[in-house]
């Protein structure tokens, strides 16, 4: 049975999965067979200081091994390495790629914004949509939030912003960004009355589990304000303690409730749909379709 992964190299973490591919009748599904997440958070260093350390480089270099060999172990037959805003936005994105490359002898592939938002989108089942419906997707990272829309089944738009949970935790976002969001959302969209919002990404999967919505269900506005609001009151220890938060989702998850809110009231939505996808699920689509 065939196996392919992907790899993600974001700001806040560094992700693989690992999928069987399965064929019925004549489509193929992807199963996930392995997801290992690890939280790096490359961006502190490159919206910093405007490069990666030395120390950091290391512990990428230490994450990409284990991943080789554990790809090793399952018998992966392809891979593709992405590597998002942290790194793309870094001085010496180059030599990190080269060093990395030296010691390891894996090949990263930075992509810009908009290839982000587009391998996000492939997973999408556009044609299971509504065809009269306009989807709106978000998938909010650690150094920038991707936007999508799909209209009338297969027009998509997309566009990516210079806003994510790590820069914002560091004050690192002009604010002029959330008007240009509103200001893209609102042209595209033009107050469709029959708007659908997806939510992608680690934190909106955990935000449904603290706000206990049902696998399948949307998460309601007022669940959203209301976990924002509870979490505000509290410090980082207690967030972790009262919803068994990670250190590294317990800041994050702050920064990434005001951009989902902020997108809804942009979008005039009350409800938020979430498809449990993100751009290692684009990547294993886009990797199947180049092997066929």
């Amino acid at each position: 049975m065939r196996k392919i992964a992907a790899i993600d190299i974001g700001s806040n973490a560094v992700r693989m999965l690992i999928c069987y591919v399965l064929m019925n009748e004549d489509e193929y599904f992807f199963q996930k067979n392995q997801y290992i997440r690890l939280p790096l958070r490359l961006g502190e260093d490159s919206f910093k200081t405007g490069s990666i350390s030395d120390n950091k480089i290391n512990t990428l270099s230490n994450a990409l091994l284990s991943f080789k060999y554990t790809m090793e172990v399952h018998g992966v037959e392809h891979y593709k390495i992405y590597a998002t805003s942290a790194l793309r936005d870094s001085k010496n994105s180059n030599d990190v790629i080269k060093q990395i490359f030296d010691l390891t002898g894996m090949k990263i592939k930075l992509i810009d914004g908009l290839k982000e938002a587009k391998v996000i989108a492939m997973v999408n089942p556009i044609e299971k949509l509504d065809f009269d419906k306009t989807y709106l997707y978000v998938d909010v990272g650690g150094g920038s939030t991707e936007y999508s829309i799909v209209r009338r089944g297969n027009n998509k738009k997309s566009k990516s912003f210079n806003i994510g949970t790590v820069r914002l935790l560091n004050n690192l976002v002009d604010e002029l960004v959330f008007d240009e969001i509103k200001e893209w959302i609102n042209e595209n969209i033009k107050d469709d009355s029959k708007l659908k919002v997806f939510a992608t990404g680690g934190n909106i999967n955990k935000i449904q589990d603290m706000t206990r919505t049902k696998l399948g269900k949307p998460i309601s506005y007022l669940s959203i304000k209301d976990l924002y609001n509870n979490l505000l009151e509290k410090d980082i220890t207690s967030r972790m303690i009262k919803y068994n938060l990670n250190p590294d989702r317990a800041d994050v998850i702050i920064p990434a409730l005001k951009i989902f809110i902020s997108t809804m009231d942009w979008a005039n939505t009350n409800k938020l749909f979430v498809p449990k996808v993100g751009l290692v699920d684009g990547m294993i689509s886009e990797i199947h379709s180049s092997m066929s």
